[in-house]
This record gives structure tokens, sequence and C-alpha cells, in this order.
């Protein structure tokens, strides 16, 4: 453990970029497809909207939903590392399975059942690289997650290019390819990732009885927030689900005489994390230096409120234009108020949930976030079904009101996890 925290790069444990490198080739072989899966369906398989937009949020909440499985597995049995090589190694079968269209079925189930595994496994490991007053630790998870957005960018131009031009299968076999290297990565790297923890026993008698009241405290609140995730990321998952379909048919994507292609409009959300993190961190620890703070769930209140601001711009475009097209630039303008937004709610409540985490359940607490995508994929599949149904202004708005719902209920929740954190015992944290 010494020898992870001394050795850095840029500052930080090289035990960091060693994860953020491994997950940002996961997120390469998983935006990969998610980015071609809707065009796929649709173009290819020739599926109707409302039954692609179905099995879209479908698969996608089954990809979150595993991981509380995953995390039980490997808080209890396998440890991190073996769930992130058994993962990763099933996920990029998965993709490869996603070539032959007889397997589609099959293949996302093989992906999301490895995402299980994989998901909750590497990012639970960020905490164990600090000590636990080590100021860097509550700004690592907004470097990992510009960091693994690096792949998030990157796979729209490859996979989604390949794909788009070339055939389909290209692109799920690149997101394959990425796959198996973010697993040479973490493999060549394990020597600076932090040491296995004892597993978890499961044993009610490990928690004193004093302390048992605190735990049902801290799992009413997590809930709450994962309550208000849901909410949001019914609106927010709409940018790989509707998005898209609005970028094809109502937004005109001619520059000069070259047709910008659909699929790279989706690299921007990624490229835009990479760029806006470093200038967000600046900013939150010069407030931080200040004695300006803003409490986790607040900053989280404030991403949703932004994020509807961006589905309301979207309102008054669509309702200003009627049967035209939208300039291109209103889509590119949407993204950076998106990604402003994601920035601060996104990673924060995954680096929230990763402090607030019992010691041996660290995987399995952080699971407990990526339920609240399962749940939150779930409720903007269905949300998502209303495209064909509601007029384009119409349903903006009411992407907005979801962002805007889940802002409240975080404002409400910001009290209680300000207490919840300054009681929390130390050896409660992960």
């Amino acid at each position: 453990m010494t020898a992870a925290r001394d050795k850095t790069w840029f500052g930080q444990p090289r035990g960091l970029t060693i994860l953020f490198l491994t997950e940002m080739w996961e997120f390469f072989s998983y935006y990969g497809m998610r980015t071609l899966l809707v065009y796929y369906m649709t173009k290819r398989l020739l599926f109707a909207q409302e039954k692609s937009s179905f099995i879209y949020g479908t698969y996608t909440a089954m990809a979150y939903f595993t991981p509380i499985i995953g995390g039980v597995i490997a808080d209890r049995w396998l440890g991190k590392r073996k769930a992130v090589i058994i993962g990763g190694s099933a996920m990029a079968l998965g993709h490869f399975m996603m070539t032959f269209e007889p397997l589609f079925y099959p293949a996302l189930a093989t992906i999301a059942l490895g995402n299980g595994l994989f998901l909750p496994s590497l990012p639970s490991q960020i905490n164990d690289l600090y000590r636990a007053d080590d100021p860097r630790r509550g700004r690592a998870y907004n470097i990992y997650y510009a960091g693994l957005n690096l792949g998030g960018f990157l796979a729209p131009l490859i996979c989604g290019t390949l794909g788009e031009l070339y055939g389909w299968h290209y692109g799920f076999g690149a997101a394959g390819v990425g796959m198996f290297g973010g697993l040479a990565i973490y493999v060549a790297g394990r020597g600076y990732l932090p040491p296995e923890g004892p597993k978890w026993t499961a044993s009610p008698a490990s928690v004193p009885a004093e302390g048992r009241g605190d735990a049902r405290k801290l799992g009413l609140l997590l809930l709450g927030v994962g309550i208000a995730a849901t909410v949001f990321r019914g609106a927010y998952e709409q940018v790989g689900n509707t998005i898209p379909l609005w970028t094809d048919v109502g937004v005109d994507r001619a520059l000069g005489r070259f047709v910008i292609p659909m699929t790279w409009f989706q690299a921007l959300n990624p490229l835009l994390v990479i760029t806006m993190t470093p200038l967000l961190l600046l900013y939150w620890r010069r407030r931080a230096d200040a004695g300006r703070d803003t409490p986790p769930a607040r900053r989280m209140a404030i991403g949703a409120l932004i994020v509807a601001a961006a589905y309301l711009m979207l309102a008054s475009v669509s309702g200003s234009i009627g049967q035209a097209r939208a300039n291109w630039l209103w889509l590119v303008l949407f993204f950076v108020i998106l990604t402003l937004g994601e920035l601060y709610i996104l990673p924060t409540g995954l680096g929230l949930f990763a402090r607030l985490a019992p010691r041996r359940l660290g995987a399995t607490t952080v699971a407990a976030w990526f339920l609240a995508i399962f749940s939150g994929s779930l409720l903007a599949g269905a949300v998502g079904t209303l495209w064909s149904w509601a007029s384009h202004t119409g349903f903006f708005v009411l992407l907005a009101g979801l962002a805007a719902i889940a802002a409240i209920l975080l404002w409400l929740l910001d009290r209680p996890i300000q207490a919840c954190e300054v009681n929390q015992p130390a050896e409660t944290v992960a």
C-alpha cells in the first residue's frame, strides 16, 4: 500500500492512471457499441423506433443492474482483481458476438453479465489508493471520470465511423479489440494497484449494535440519492436514445458540401468532459481554498438544473423552427450545457457513494450507485417510447421537467448528507 501511495504520475498515485486507462478502453468498447445500437436496430435489423428504444433502454438497464450482484460476488468471493479480469473478458466476447446477427440478443446478455463483475470492481479500488486524510482523494473521481471519457470520445469516431461507413460489424469488432486492450493495461499495471482487502463475511455480529442505526440512516440517504439519480437518468440517458434520432431527422448536418456523420456528435460529450474537467476542478479548488466549497448533494442539484436548461434550449429551438431542420451548432451548444451539468452530478455521485461505503463493502456500495443507472435506464427507455407520439418540443420540455424534479430531491437531501458525512466514523469509510 505504501509503495502504491508514494509512486505518483502527475501528482496522483500511479494506480489511478492504471484504473482510468483500463476504464477508458472499457468505455471505448461499451460506448462504441452503444453509439451504433439504435442505428443498427432501425437501419439494419429494421426494428420499429418504439421497439428499438425499448430494447436500448432494457439493455442499458440490465448492464447497470448486474453490477449489484457482481459487487457482492467481488466483495465476498472473487475479489476485485479477478472480477475485473473475468468481467472484462466476458464483455470482449460479447462485443465480438455482436458481429453475428443471429447472436444479437445473446451478445447483449453477455456484455451485460460481464459488466456486472467489471463495473463496480474497478472504481471501488480508487479509495484504497489514498489515506483517509489525503486531500487529493476528493478530486480523484473527477480526474478518473475525465480520463475514462477519452475512450468515450474515441468510440464514436472509430467504432461509429467504421459502423456507419464500412459496415456495422466492423464497428462492433473494434469495440471488442478495445476491451481486450483495457484488460492488458490492467494486468500489466497490477503492481501499482492497492492490495486486496479481507473478504466480506456478511455476519451481523461484525457490525456493532450502536452503529446499526447509523448504517440504516446512511442506507436511507443513499437510497434517496439513488431515487433522484434515477429520475435524472430518465432525462440524461436520452443522449444515446432519442437525441440521435433527432440528430437524424431534425438537424441540418451540412458543413459546406460535407455532411457530418450522425455518430460524430456522440463524440462531443466525452470530448467536452475531457476539456472542461480541468477548468471545473480549478474553479472548485479555488472555492474550497476560499472556504466556499459546495457540498456534494447541492453540487449534484446544480448539475441537474443545468441539464434541465439544456433540454429547455432544445425545446425552444424545436418550437421556433417548426418543420425545418435546426442548425447543427444548436446541437453542439446543447452538448456543452449538458456536459457541464453532467460533470456536476455524475462523478460527484460516484465519489459520494464510494466515500460513504462501509469497510469490505466497497464494490457493493459503488454497485448501488450503478443500480440507480439501471432504474434510470429503464425509465429512459420508457420515456423514449413517447418520442413517436409527442411533438419534439413537448418531449424536450418533459425531459427538462424530469431533470428539475431530480434537482429538487437532491437539494432536499443536502443537509442530511452533510450531517452524515460529518458524523461518519473513520473505521466505516472504505
